[in-house]
């Protein structure tokens, strides 16, 4: 038994889009029908419940009871939850129905979950195609709807997160004190990059995951704004040791990773990947934290998902407080 309740720093809900659609303006009430024809957001070639060997056996659409039940049953001081298909919002086109998307989206997540069960804490979107519409829209959920933090599309995006012109959202993040997290969604582009249902599911993940940390360490944002951290989630840890050595002395004046890490700049979702030893070995315990991915890839328990973590035997008892405990709280600042 562990002796400190534990902080869920990736749940999800699972947003439907008939019900996001009401928080959008009006103007798209008027034609409701026509709008809700097509999906509101872009989506990938990948049916993870299609065909006869479907992933999920159990689906949930998580309500606000349901993670609360989630929350008491895990013993959970807190929860930090994020969108499921509105992670794709960095592949919308039209850059005014991102900006109102993202708005819609934010506005739903406050209503129904957030301001009725204090213990989930709300990372935002941002329509990054409209970077001042992004900076304002940050300010306004950290300010006035009390989220923790944005998600940053790992994917989608016509330019790589650590391209200059993302730089003013770092600024204002910087400022307001919060963090950002890239978390990885499957993308459109994964339609002619592979052949099979279970090699999407590997590599979708990882490799965007990968592209965006190289590009952000060598940009050197962060080097230059001390107070802003990042996550980086949905793919584990296993990647980051190995492209820290590729880096090498190749960083010029930028910072290198164990630098911002020892700055507590950079975060790492602690996955189940079998080098994770190997992983604390080499990254050390203060920038990994425990996802319960709830309610994803069928997991529909919560008790379950703690006592996985709890019992694993690859991770010292020290360390498994720190990764759920102590670095979460620390990370999103609860």
């Amino acid at each position: 038994m562990h002796d400190w309740k534990m902080i869920d720093a990736d749940g999800h809900i699972r947003e439907v889009e008939e019900d996001v659609f009401e928080y959008l303006p009006d103007y798209y009430k008027a034609r409701r029908e026509a709008v809700m024809y097509f999906p509101l957001l872009p989506h990938h070639g990948w049916h993870r419940q299609a065909g006869r060997e479907g992933i999920g056996r159990s689906f949930l659409i998580p309500t606000l009871q349901d993670w609360q039940q989630a929350l008491d049953i895990g013993e959970l001081e807190a929860a930090v939850i994020y969108p499921t298909r509105f992670m794709h919002i960095g592949q919308v086109g039209m850059t005014d129905f991102a900006v109102d998307l993202s708005k819609a989206y934010n506005d739903y997540l406050h209503d129904r979950f957030l301001r009725h069960e204090p213990r989930l804490k709300g990372m935002a979107i941002l329509p990054m195609q409209d970077v001042p519409a992004a900076v304002a829209e940050l300010r306004r959920v950290v300010k006035d709807l009390g989220m923790v933090g944005a998600v940053l599309p790992a994917d989608g995006l016509p330019r790589p997160l650590g391209h200059p012109e993302f730089h003013p959202v770092y600024e204002e993040a910087n400022r307001l004190g919060c963090m950002l997290a890239v978390h990885s969604q499957n993308s459109l582009r994964n339609n002619d990059l592979f052949m099979y249902r279970g090699e999407a599911a590997t590599l979708a993940h990882v490799w965007p995951q990968m592209r965006q940390f190289t590009n952000f360490m060598f940009s050197g944002i962060l080097g230059r704004l001390p107070d802003l951290k990042i996550a980086f989630l949905e793919a584990g840890c296993g990647w980051v040791p190995y492209l820290m050595s590729k880096m090498g002395n190749r960083m010029g004046e930028a910072l290198p990773p164990a630098k911002l890490i020892e700055r507590g700049q950079i975060y790492f979702q602690c996955g189940e990947e079998m080098t994770t030893g190997r992983d604390l070995e080499l990254l050390g315990d203060e920038c990994l934290f425990w996802a319960s991915d709830f309610p994803h890839e069928g997991i529909v328990s919560m008790k379950k998902a703690v006592e996985e973590f709890v019992e694993r035997n690859d991770i010292p008892e020290a360390a498994k407080r720190k990764i759920s405990y102590d670095n979460p709280k620390k990370l999103y600042r609860l």
